[in-house]
């Protein structure tokens, strides 16, 4: 939830992550990004079985590194209503930062206690509710 002038790259160092500070993530030569297979479990996936992990580690898409230094021009949290999920155990992205965009962005929290950066596959119900109760409030 970056603001307007801001980009996730430099939010993140408010707040590193256990990831930021591994070398758990690649880059090829072309630019893109990855987890290295080997630390995806412990880094993206903790609250999965290693073969759910494996099996995310093998099948992720990479993404392009500069898109993490994108600068937002109009967040949508300044005119319209956000919720956010705070996955309490995530190492990808410090929870604390996720609290901290949550308050700034005046956001309807909900925290998963022991959650890791995979949330939408350990806690479908609670991501699942989520989903619902911003999709109902819209209407």
């Amino acid at each position: 939830m970056p603001d307007a002038g801001e980009n996730e790259a430099d939010d993140g160092k408010r707040f590193p992550s256990d990831l930021s500070k591994s070398n758990a993530i690649k880059k090829t030569a072309d630019g893109f990004t990855y987890l290295d297979p080997a630390q995806f479990h412990e880094y993206f996936a903790a609250d999965l079985s290693a073969e759910q992990a494996a099996f995310m580690a093998r099948s992720q898409v990479m993404n392009k590194a500069e898109n993490f230094k994108a600068v937002i021009t109009t967040p949508a949290w300044r005119s319209k209503p956000s919720w956010m999920l705070v996955a309490g155990s995530d190492r990808t992205i410090n929870p604390d930062l996720e609290r901290w965009y949550a308050t700034r962005a005046n956001s309807h929290k909900v925290e998963v206690a022991g959650a890791s950066h995979s949330v939408y596959v350990s806690h479908p119900k609670e991501v699942a509710a989520l989903i619902e109760e911003a999709a109902t409030h819209s209407r």
